[in-house]
């Protein structure tokens, strides 16, 4: 009862095939690939979308007690 061989998972994909049948399993192979590769396109597209933006201003602090910052009005519409 060790590992399976070579034997067991070849009598498990013919079982496969027979249950889903090889165009089933061709559709699903190439629907997986399909959604893999968009998803490495979104992945790098987003990365490559991405614009440098600039780094909000930095508070500057005037003594050990006071932080200044700049506060920006919500308006009410």
């Amino acid at each position: 009862m060790g590992s399976f061989s070579i034997w067991h998972w070849l009598i498990v994909l013919v079982i496969v095939m027979l249950v889903f049948g090889t165009k089933k399993l061709g559709n699903i192979g190439s629907d997986l690939g399909k959604a893999v590769k968009g998803f490495k396109d979104g992945v790098k597209g987003a990365e490559e979308e991405k614009p440098a933006q600039p780094a909000p201003p930095a508070a500057q602090v005037t003594d050990k007690g006071t932080i200044e910052v700049e506060a920006k009005e919500k308006n009410k519409q």
